[in-house]
């Protein structure tokens, strides 16, 4: 029975990063928000309810989804942005479960989300894997990463779960602080999860 083991880690934490090394070792990674992106846009059925949530304007001529123009209705007000959670998670939800019945050739599967937590993707997992760093070293990444200030970053880390709450109910923690060997890390952590399914 293939394992299905949540990776999940606040933003600029590295779990990207520590996905591409489990993908290394011939894991197969399920990226939720790559693939929610793809479901907003190619999902017939999520595309009618993000309309008729949102309004037809939330897809512009060409039928591509205006993701400024819904960042703009979510962005500060709680309510839509739970409104629009409460739309896609549950379809990404569905895929992911479809995706996992492709992939029962490993000994585990990898699903990647930011919100792993916050959406109840959590409960269907076997094991939770959390990709943690120091708030300084995550903002530096971020600004680097999307051009973006310091105060820009500390927003979008405010609206995510606190990082001590995403450690404590996490079963593997990955400390990606570039003091200790994220190589080893994942490999220690891989050669468990294998050992668990012998």
């Amino acid at each position: 029975m293939t394992k299905r083991i949540g990776i999940t880690g606040g933003i600029g934490s590295g779990k990207t990063t520590a996905c591409r090394l489990f993908e290394v070792l011939g894991i197969p990674v399920y990226y939720a928000d790559d693939r929610a992106k793809w479901l907003m846009q190619n999902d017939e059925q999520l595309i009618q309810k993000l309309k008729s949530t949102f309004g037809d304007q939330v897809y512009n001529q060409d039928g591509q989804l205006d993701r400024a123009y819904l960042a703009g209705i979510v962005f500060n007000d709680r309510a839509k942005l739970d409104q629009l959670n409460g739309i896609v998670h549950p379809a990404v939800r569905e895929d992911g479960i479809a995706w996992d019945k492709e992939h029962t050739e490993t000994p585990y599967t990898l699903r990647e989300a930011a919100l792993l937590y916050e959406s109840g993707i959590y409960q269907l997992l076997d094991h939770i894997i959390t990709v943690t760093a120091p708030e300084e070293l995550r903002i530096e990444r971020v600004m680097a990463r999307d051009g973006v200030d310091a105060a820009a970053v500390k927003a979008r880390i405010d609206k995510q779960w606190p990082e001590e709450k995403k450690v404590a109910m996490a079963d593997f923690v990955i400390h990606n602080d570039g003091q200790q060997s994220l190589i080893q890390q994942v490999y220690q952590i891989h050669q468990q999860l294998i050992q668990e399914n012998v």
